[in-house]
């Protein structure tokens, strides 16, 4: 029946001599066979939704056979490399075809901002995305939080170092937030996943983009929350620094889907999107100002959860 369902999907999606066939296919060229040149015309006009992305992805990992071993002890099937594309005119990158845990993504992201490494503030607002890692007291040691405001023996507060490079700096290459300190590695409950950020700034249209870098993605239940996010970050970012949010970008390293995922992940691929939501935010001139109350999700319709155990 699996093999049935897979067969019946990937037939949708177009198929290319490259590394990732799937991943820029479109539902709407069925059965079509494009040269790359076709193929570079389509990307180049944003034909292809951030979410067909997603789902190509997805049906692509479903056809691995063989699992890879790891860490947590449930392996995963596994590709390493594959790239995201999403323009933020579309609409805010929250998916449709499973309920996103939205609530979880801005407190997240405020909890980030303020330096945090304990999970107070977290399960306080009902969000339990941490507790696994956390110790006893809800701490994690220098996980992101640490990293962004506070980062090494110098205490640099990298957001801050990347809003003035925007508005003083704009043609920068080095307007970079690095999660991925070597020497605190060690002492996180769990090393970043989302590990590198990096802004490009386009001063004479006003358009602010974002490219991250994930050296670990978990399709099913991990990525779908991480480009909301991202998405969130580079809204937020652009509202403070008076530019228009445009492309988010995630270029993925190990890109997999664990073994007891593959259910839901199947399932979620036979559901058809829909229109992606709209983000509105407060008027805020610092972006360490923004509250919960200040974020608002528009117009999200979205199928049912999936729920997935997650990895630890």
């Amino acid at each position: 029946m699996e093999e049935a369902l897979l067969q019946r999907t990937t037939s949708q999606t177009i198929w290319l001599n490259c590394p990732e066939p799937l991943v820029y296919g479109a539902q709407r060229w069925t059965g079509v066979r494009l040269p790359r040149w076709l193929l570079l015309i389509k990307l180049f006009y944003n034909m292809v939704s951030i979410e067909t992305q997603y789902l190509n992805l997805a049906r692509q990992l479903l056809l691995f056979k063989k699992a890879r071993p790891n860490r947590t002890g449930i392996n995963t099937f596994s590709m390493f490399g594959a790239k995201l594309v999403h323009n933020m005119a579309d609409g805010f990158p929250l998916l449709t075809t499973k309920k996103v845990f939205f609530k979880g993504c801005v407190h997240e992201l405020l909890w980030f901002l303020k330096g945090s490494t304990n999970i107070k503030y977290l399960v306080d607002n009902g969000v339990h995305i941490w507790d696994a890692w956390a110790d006893k007291n809800g701490e994690l040691g220098p996980v992101y939080g640490k990293q962004w405001i506070d980062c090494g023996p110098t205490h640099i507060n990298q957001v801050e170092e990347c809003l003035k490079a925007i508005k003083e700096d704009p043609y920068s290459r080095r307007i970079i937030i690095d999660a991925y300190h070597i020497p605190d590695i060690k002492d996180m409950a769990l090393p970043p996943c989302h590990v590198l950020y990096q802004f490009y700034c386009e001063p004479d249209t006003k358009k602010l983009s974002l490219q991250v870098y994930m050296r670990s993605a978990d399709v099913f239940l991990g990525l779908p929350f991480d480009i909301a996010e991202g998405g969130l970050l580079l809204s937020l970012v652009a509202k403070v620094t008076e530019y228009n949010p445009d492309k988010l970008i995630y270029v993925l390293g190990d890109t997999h889907i664990y073994e007891n995922h593959r259910e839901q992940m199947l399932e979620q691929t036979q559901r058809t999107p829909y229109e992606l939501p709209k983000l509105e935010l407060a008027h805020k001139t610092n972006i360490f100002d923004f509250a919960f109350e200040d974020i608002k999700l528009v117009d999200y319709k979205a199928h049912s959860a999936l729920k997935g155990k997650v990895a630890v």
